[in-house]
């Protein structure tokens, strides 16, 4: 991976991401003792609900976010959510049912769901430069990664000489960091949309996706990662000790097998990119989280801490090689005004699908057993990977020469040939008012 992007204002809005994502773990280790605090041996059960009203607050709020990022400053978005999430983390180590707990998830996981699409659809307007903006995807993803290993150990040696509920104030001052980081960054107005009635604009993001092949690949690798993925986040604690026999810091290590394998694809990802095509990084990466499936069945019938851990650094490595080039093809996807809409709906789809496979795995892994389970998110994994194949061939470019009716829009066609009765050009296409759908290519 290259050097961090020069950006100043970049590297202030990458820190505030760092510090938010180091609050949100600890707040990850505080609750899973305060449900233990309020509820004892139903701790995973108040988990599990929380963790689907977040998968919830992410699919639904989201899209509404897009639709009004482009009238409501960008900033003001930003720090309002980091706001909202430092009063509920002071709220909550006062509560006293489960209930309250669900309800300020609630509220916590919507002020999330309003930050991170805002900063993802920031990012291109900052970083104009396609090596650049590859770097920030890369190095959003290493964070993402570093923070699964950090935060669980940073929290263990606080619990030495603090109370769990303590862990809250400091996810309260991180994200009081990043809101202040966010506050001194300047950044630009959001291109407004022409799409001025705001249930069509709610409807942008996911129009331009169905109507992109590129993006309705994507679709499908969102289920390929959310398959592949939830093997390590629903299933760890229980492979570890009860098919491994393992002890419970031994979780904790699992798990840093599968964000090593992560760090390491989204720090190799850039370097690829510059030597191949986007459709090749993110196929390969199907294939190698689909094989790390396959891995995870052997495992459940043959159980060694030697293959586990190879399995969770593929399941790591699949998923990073897929999520860092999805970044780029949605940016390119878009013009600037439909940026935030897409990028919000993204981020809501991709959630959809960890909103199957998070209670599908827990379920049938407490009916049926890992090899059923995970046979299952095989078959979802391999038939969402071959579909992704199918949706983008490798004969599909954004670079497409095709043709307008002669009544089209004549600036769009300033250097368009009439060939035949029509106008012909070649350009990078997006789906707007001049291709409202994915043009044929002209012979």
């Amino acid at each position: 991976m290259r050097a961090l992007p020069a950006s100043r204002a970049y590297r202030r809005l990458f820190c505030a991401q760092v510090i938010a994502l180091v609050g949100t773990g600890l707040a990850t280790v505080a609750l899973g003792l305060l449900a233990y605090d309020l509820a004892g041996t139903r701790a995973g059960e108040v988990l599990g609900t929380a963790l689907a009203i977040k998968m919830v607050a992410y699919v639904c709020v989201s899209p509404l976010v897009g639709a009004i990022a482009d009238r409501v400053p960008r900033r003001v978005l930003m720090v309002g959510a980091d706001l909202v999430r430092v009063g509920v983390v002071l709220v909550l180590p006062f509560v006293g049912a489960v209930w309250q707990v669900y309800a300020l998830i609630a509220v916590l996981q919507a002020a999330s769901a309003t930050f991170t699409p805002t900063f993802q659809s920031v990012l291109p307007d900052i970083l104009p430069e396609e090596d650049d903006y590859t770097s920030a995807l890369s190095a959003s993803q290493v964070a993402v990664s570093l923070e699964n290993i950090v935060s669980p150990l940073l929290a263990a040696v606080l619990l030495l000489v603090i109370d769990f509920s303590t862990l809250f104030v400091g996810t309260a001052l991180g994200f009081v960091g990043s809101a202040l980081l966010v506050v001194g960054t300047r950044i630009p107005s959001a291109a407004r949309s022409t799409v001025d009635r705001f249930v069509a604009r709610l409807a942008v993001g996911v129009r331009i996706m169905v109507a992109t092949p590129p993006l309705r690949a994507v679709l499908a690798l969102n289920a390929v990662v959310a398959a592949t993925g939830a093997i390590t986040l629903v299933s760890t604690v229980n492979v570890v000790r009860d098919l491994l026999g393992g002890s419970e810091s031994a979780v904790g290590l699992l798990l840093a097998f599968s964000g090593l394998g992560t760090a390491v694809a989204a720090l190799g990802t850039p370097a690829l990119l510059r030597r191949m095509r986007e459709r090749k990084i993110l196929m390969s990466g199907a294939v190698l989280s689909s094989v790390a499936v396959a891995g995870a069945v052997l495992l459940s019938v043959v159980p060694s801490w030697p293959l586990a851990a190879v399995v969770w650094a593929l399941v790591g490595a699949g998923t990073g090689a897929i999520l860092v080039p999805i970044g780029r093809v949605v940016r390119s996807a878009a013009a600037p005004a439909d940026r935030p809409a897409l990028f919000a709906s993204q981020f809501s789809l991709s959630h959809a699908c960890w909103l199957v496979t998070y209670p599908l795995t827990g379920w049938v892994g407490s009916l049926a057993g890992f090899t059923t389970t995970w046979s299952v998110l095989g078959g979802v994994a391999v038939t969402s990977a071959v579909l992704a194949r199918l949706a983008w061939p490798k004969s599909v470019t954004m670079v497409v020469r095709h043709a307008h009716d002669v009544d089209a829009d004549g600036e769009h066609l300033e250097r368009a040939e009439l060939e035949n009765g029509r106008w012909v050009h070649t350009h990078h296409v997006m789906i707007d008012a001049n291709h409202t759908r994915w043009p044929s290519p002209a012979p």
